[in-house]
């Protein structure tokens, strides 16, 4: 099955109880990764009933011959332009819900993800659990390995707070992390250990219930790339559904290049502050800005290329506005 369309972005429909769990991968010139992450999927999705459906975002290569050729069972969508990843994600669900019988749950991922044996069971067994301090589960994570398969990712992060980016530019957000008032990335050894709660985590590879689903709505496009997941896990947070991380299930992401990109660390940093100022009043947007742009100038004093580049955005009259020219990651579109 074949369509040219984005998702409209009206509601979205959340699960029926019934229908397979829809596996949606969102694709921009992603042909030499496809391959090996469809080869993956079975074992990855071993013990669930599933459908994939591919949302490509008008790739310039083989991307959709290589999935037409390699998975013809899947759906795809052809947005017909170089929409974002939430734009292809709201496709992908759309595509999904017009399913005889709908869809019980969704895997949101990134086309570089290589899951585990039995990785997306455990993640969607884990949807709709209560939590003991409140919530339900409505979005669930695996460990996340580096290419090498042993080298752990710290996927889990806390909302964003002042003090948060003031700890970050002042001692660096890996020592920072230990502390959950100092830093926005979880670093503690022991979070991931455990079945942890976190208030969002990278958008590699996350599991979607169907009531969170229906909750939430759409995915918010006007974040081209990156806050994008972050901005959804809040919002489902604050509507009752945690996120959490799942330690027995596990995934390798071959990893994105916004840290060695320009183009893209200013994508990143500038939607943190956008996202912020959302959530916030002036004020505390205007000191959080301050914070990130501290943190940024201080590493292009060291010589870094993409912090003086984030740094020179924050810093002009356009930082809360949109960034002009983004570039996709290419395979990856998260970090």
């Amino acid at each position: 099955m074949s369509s040219r369309r984005s998702a409209s972005p009206e509601s979205l429909p959340g699960s029926s109880g019934s229908g397979p769990v829809a596996v949606l991968v969102v694709t921009w010139n992603s042909a030499e990764v496809l391959p090996e992450f469809l080869a993956s999927l079975p074992e990855g999705m071993a013990g669930l009933d599933w459908r994939l459906v591919v949302a490509d975002n008008d790739s310039a290569d083989d991307t959709v011959e290589v999935v037409r050729s390699l998975a013809p069972d899947a759906t795809v969508v052809q947005t017909g332009r170089n929409a974002g990843y939430a734009a292809g994600v709201n496709a992908a669900l759309a595509a999904a819900a017009g399913w005889e019988g709908g869809f019980r749950a969704a895997l949101v991922c990134n086309p570089d993800v290589r899951m585990r044996r039995g990785c997306a069971e455990v993640l969607v067994d884990a949807l709709g659990e209560a939590q003991p301090g409140g919530g339900r589960v409505g979005i669930s994570v695996p460990l996340l390995y580096e290419e090498d398969g042993r080298t752990l990712l710290h996927s889990l992060r806390r909302e964003s707070s002042v003090t948060r980016a003031l700890g970050e530019a002042v001692i660096g957000n890996r020592r920072a992390g230990r502390f959950p008032r100092w830093s926005e990335l979880v670093t503690d050894p022991a979070a991931y250990e455990r079945r942890t709660v976190a208030d969002w985590a990278t958008g590699a590879l996350m599991a979607l219930s169907g009531e969170c689903l229906a909750a939430c709505g759409p995915w918010d496009e006007s974040f081209f790339l990156y806050s994008e997941e972050t901005e959804y896990c809040l919002r489902a947070r604050d509507l009752g559904f945690v996120t959490r991380l799942e330690p027995s299930a596990s995934a390798t992401h071959l990893g994105g290049d916004s840290r060695v990109s320009p183009r893209l660390w200013t994508l990143l940093t500038v939607n943190r502050v956008r996202l912020y100022r959302r959530r916030h009043g002036v004020a505390a947007t205007t000191a959080f800005r301050a914070a990130v742009l501290l943190r940024e100038s201080s590493r292009a004093a060291l010589g870094r290329p993409a912090s003086l580049a984030a740094a020179r955005a924050l810093a002009g009259p356009s930082a809360l506005g949109s960034v002009p020219g983004p570039q996709p990651a290419g395979p990856s579109q998260a970090v």
